[in-house]
């Protein structure tokens, strides 16, 4: 079984920066795509794609809201994936999770993913 671990959410202000993090833990595959998804407040049923990066290539993917903003990276041989955010807008909060998948190439569909980690809450304040 795959566990994956986000840290690094916070409150910070309009303008600021955050980096989280995506630790895999437990029965991991080494070739899998990584992504990052958002639930924002008062949208509970839908899992916004912000970025992806697969395993293979390297590849990297953005939603078009954080593009020039957001920028993902990963660590092979730590098995960890980095979100770093800057020039954050209130309307970015939301809890981000992390996700992976057996498939190597990123795919921006929340469907396609096959572990999820718990979230993490990162808040914006104007």
């Amino acid at each position: 079984q795959v566990q994956l671990v986000e840290s690094g959410g916070g409150l910070v202000q309009a303008g600021g920066s955050l980096t989280l993090s995506c630790a895999a833990f437990g029965r991991t595959f080494g070739s899998g795509a990584r992504g990052w998804f958002r639930q924002a407040p008062g949208k509970e049923k839908e899992r916004e794609f912000v970025a992806g990066i697969s395993w293979n290539d390297g590849n990297t993917y953005y939603g078009d809201s954080v593009k020039g903003r957001f920028t993902i990276s990963r660590d092979n041989a730590k098995n960890t994936v980095t979100l770093q955010m800057v020039s954050l807008k209130p309307e970015d909060t939301a809890v981000y999770y992390c996700a992976a998948r057996r498939d190597g190439t990123a795919d921006r569909g929340p469907a396609s993913y096959d572990y999820w980690g718990a979230g993490t809450q990162v808040t914006v304040s104007s």
